[in-house]
């Protein structure tokens, strides 16, 4: 593993102590409609169809926010997008081409995405992570934060051939916010926390707070077929790729394993469904998942061997009846 520091690649260890610390996002301008700044960052990003390429791996959840996002608003044709290969080592996330034919620098023929950040400031000293926007006009990357990448995608492009309703609505601000705030921190980013916990300590005290959110998410959904309201909106979507990788992944290779998502009737029937929403499937790649984190993460998995399973099928009956 390695970060940039100004601009030169270096290997550095994941860890610097005995608990996960998830580094802030370097790039954090906004695309808005008229190029006016955003919360963060500079202005002159005006939403225009074909301006913007989206560099994500199919492998990580940040990234996968992202892709569903741009099938979700009807994005796909405004906004090309290109891969990293699964394997992430040393020389971190690369273009290597793979025997499918999905991974690759479409836009400019880079061989690693750190390029990509060097391209954008040549002095550039941060952990060099997806997903990334990148500006074809200007010539620099926008954003790279999921979560701010998301709501450009929601909101800016209404002029610019988005579609659908908004999956952060105004009069669910407040409520999506709340529980974005407990999910990202006990379950999203949790199951990072217990998976490269370097101690028992450090590991107790990220696993057990994610399983009190699973079982509150599980009691949730008893009551209601979604998160907040009578439709997936951003918390469900953000959730999602979490859920999917969850029994995949984050069971064995992480040591989440006081529980599977199958375990939980109304967590795994939600999966299910959201699995099976038109589009989303689309954004899916299990195989990059599992190879990914099983072969890259040699500190946890040192044999790098990918298990067989486990068997899911997710195109099974989704519980629409459960209410």
């Amino acid at each position: 593993m390695g970060q940039l520091v100004n601009g030169e690649w270096q290997r550095k260890p994941l860890l610097s102590g005995d608990a996960f610390e998830r580094e802030q996002s370097r790039f954090r301008h906004w695309v808005t409609a008229d190029g006016s700044p955003g919360p963060s960052g500079d202005g002159g990003f005006a939403a225009e169809a074909g301006r913007y390429h989206l560099y994500v791996s199919y492998a990580c959840p940040w990234a996968h926010r992202t892709l569903i996002w741009r099938a979700l608003k009807g994005l796909t044709d405004a906004i090309d997008v290109s891969s990293v290969h699964w394997l992430m080592e040393d020389d971190g996330w690369t273009f290597e081409p793979d025997e499918h034919g999905i991974v690759g620098d479409t836009l400019a023929g880079r061989t690693h995405a750190h390029q990509v950040y060097t391209d954008a400031d040549p002095h550039c000293t941060t952990r060099v992570t997806v997903p990334i926007l990148w500006d074809t006009s200007t010539d620099t990357i926008v954003s790279n934060e999921s979560s701010e990448i998301v709501r450009m995608l929601d909101s800016a492009f209404d002029g610019a051939g988005a579609t659908g309703p908004r999956l952060y609505p105004p009069e669910h601000a407040d409520g999506i916010d709340a529980m974005n705030a407990r999910i990202y921190e006990t379950l999203n980013n949790g199951v990072y926390r217990s998976g490269f916990a370097r101690t028992q300590d450090a590991y107790e005290a990220a696993v057990y707070p994610l399983f009190d959110t699973l079982d509150w998410l599980e009691e949730r959904l008893s009551q209601q077929r979604y998160l907040i309201a009578d439709r997936p909106l951003e918390v469900d979507w953000r959730l999602f790729p979490t859920l999917l990788r969850f029994d995949l992944v984050y069971h064995g290779h992480f040591k989440c394993n006081l529980r599977r998502i199958a375990d939980y009737p109304h967590l795994s029937g939600y999966l299910r469904e959201l699995w099976q929403w038109p589009g989303i499937r689309e954004t899916c790649n299990i195989a990059h998942a599992k190879q990914h984190y099983y072969a890259s993460h040699e500190s946890v998995n040192p044999t790098r061997i990918v298990p067989a399973g486990p068997v899911q099928d997710l195109d099974e009956p989704h519980g629409r009846n459960r209410f």
